[in-house]
């Protein structure tokens, strides 16, 4: 079952939703940096479980124990372990379960491949997975710390409510991240109809990754937008993704969508930030479409493990909308994309001097 990423910067996760703890382990950070618990604590808190009305209301506190890899805040340039225990699984909230495969959910395509029948909490396809992805972030924005890269990601629409503006100081305190204050009320009526009405709600969820420098990426088939991409879609809930402008370059001329450049740089950034596959040092902005959360408190159809027609109702506790927790580990991940993209290309240039 695949659990890695990155070719120098390497990152592993483990644990399950109702096991005993999650976790990850990185390997490639280069020693002497500095990489303080609260660094990581602090994207861990963007994503934990509880923090508002709008979110599930799973009672994790998500404390992160740094077990390898660092002393007295300093990366040691061996493999960095870190784990967060499991405090409030509640197994039994799916012992009616047992058996059914939940729609919408992976239960029947990992029995199809594995032989394992639908586990507590979605096992290793649980959104609690992404506890390693978010941990292992931290060591990489330590790595591009130097550099001023800086990770920004907020919910752009809900539902049909989309955003006019955004506004990242107010995304980051909004329980949604909505990015847009004159939407926001909006938004959040709409998830709370949804929930009201025992379902979810999908939406979009935008990237801008800021002073990347231009030169990371590698053709032809590790293209900086192919690795960011198959990131961005390996995270739970996500269908789509689009790299600057995206569909809407579909409709357009290419004296409308080329990016010209004056004497000061480039004018416009309909691509993205990137390029030929490699970044231009613009912004690098993405899009995610995320689904509705599949566990929903109304009747659906589906089957159980002996192939019978039988009926299910998801109750328990689970996110009316996706959004505000998918937006800290698009930012991860976005992060170990480049950072390794910056430790190979740093590989590179010491191999040619």
């Amino acid at each position: 079952m695949a659990s890695f990423m990155g070719q120098i910067l390497k990152t592993a996760t483990f644990g399950e939703s109702h096991g005993p703890g999650l976790g990850v382990v990185v390997e490639g950070a280069p020693p002497g940096l500095v990489l303080e618990r609260a660094m990581v604590q602090a994207e861990l808190d963007k994503r934990r479980p509880g923090a508002s009305s709008l979110t599930s209301a799973r009672q994790e506190a998500d404390q992160v124990e740094i077990l390898s890899g660092v002393a007295k805040d300093r990366t040691l340039g061996s493999p960095i372990a870190m784990l967060v225990r499991n405090l409030d699984a509640r197994s039994k909230d799916y012992s009616a379960l047992a058996g059914k495969f939940r729609p919408g959910h992976a239960d029947y395509t990992y029995f199809k491949k594995y032989g394992i029948p639908p586990q507590p909490g979605g096992g290793r396809a649980s959104g609690r997975e992404t506890l390693g992805r978010v941990a292992a972030g931290a060591v990489a924005r330590a790595i591009l710390a130097p550099l001023g890269v800086e990770f920004n990601a907020y919910t752009v629409q809900v539902g049909p409510v989309a955003a006019q503006a955004v506004d990242l100081a107010f995304a980051s305190e909004h329980p949604l991240r909505a990015a847009d204050p004159d939407q926001a009320e909006a938004m959040v009526n709409e998830v709370q109809s949804a929930r009201a009405e025992g379902d979810s709600i999908g939406g979009v969820v935008e990237l801008i990754v800021s002073n990347a420098p231009a030169g990371l990426g590698d053709p032809v088939f590790d293209k900086l937008d192919a690795r960011l991409g198959g990131a961005m879609l390996s995270i739970g809930g996500v269908k789509g993704v689009e790299v600057g402008d995206g569909f809407a370059a579909a409709a357009r001329r290419g004296s409308a969508n080329n990016d010209q450049m004056d004497a000061d740089g480039f004018v416009s950034n309909h691509c993205g930030g990137i390029l030929g596959g490699i970044s231009n040092g613009e912004p690098i902005v993405l899009r995610l479409a995320v689904k509705p959360t599949p566990s929903i408190a109304r009747p659906q159809r589906t089957q159980n493990l002996a192939g019978e027609a039988v009926e299910i109702e998801i109750h328990g506790r689970h996110d009316p909308c996706l959004c505000p927790r998918v937006a800290p580990v698009a930012e991860a991940m976005a992060a170990l994309v480049l950072a390794d993209a910056w430790l190979m290309q740093r590989a590179l240039a010491r191999s040619e001097s």
